[in-house]
């Protein structure tokens, strides 16, 4: 897959509706390419020393990208977590067999054996508590995700 095409794949998560913001009723919610942005922003802005800021933010970026082939799955989808998994490193590989830069940083990501990894995914609930606090403010019955990102939340503010 040449880069041109990988973008024009990746891009496609811009028009990818958030499920768990579409399953409450959100009306017009957050792309999933907007929560990475999210994401990579928290990770830009609130990198601790001690922690690869550039590679944080790339993870961060690239973390969501196998959405686009296998959607954002959440748990009310009823799939289990070893499927989910499986399907998205399926994804993955095949979305970034030409980019093994791209697939390093996903699969880091993915297996969370970093410290960067481990905040990544502290960033990653943080975005979505943080999102969903701007919903609840909005008028929209979001506490099952407040309550979900409480701890991280508190932990990160």
């Amino acid at each position: 897959m040449t880069d041109r095409e990988l973008l024009a794949e990746a891009l496609r998560l811009k028009s990818l509706d958030r499920a768990g913001w579409v399953r409450v009723g959100v009306p017009r919610p957050e792309s999933v390419a907007a929560h990475s942005w999210g994401v990579a922003l928290l990770a830009l802005v609130r990198c601790p020393p001690g922690l690869d800021r550039e590679r944080l933010v790339a993870m961060a970026l690239v973390h969501d990208l196998a959405e686009v082939r296998v959607g954002d799955i959440t748990p009310h989808d009823g799939v289990p977590r070893e499927k989910k998994k499986r399907r998205e490193r399926e994804a993955a590989t095949a979305l970034f067999a030409d980019h093994p830069e791209l697939w390093a940083l996903w699969e880091e990501a993915d297996l969370g054996q970093t410290a960067e990894a481990r905040f990544l995914k502290e960033l990653d609930t943080l975005d979505m508590g943080l999102q969903g606090e701007i919903y609840a403010s909005a008028g929209h019955d979001v506490e099952e995700f407040l309550v979900a990102t409480e701890a991280t939340r508190a932990r990160l503010p």
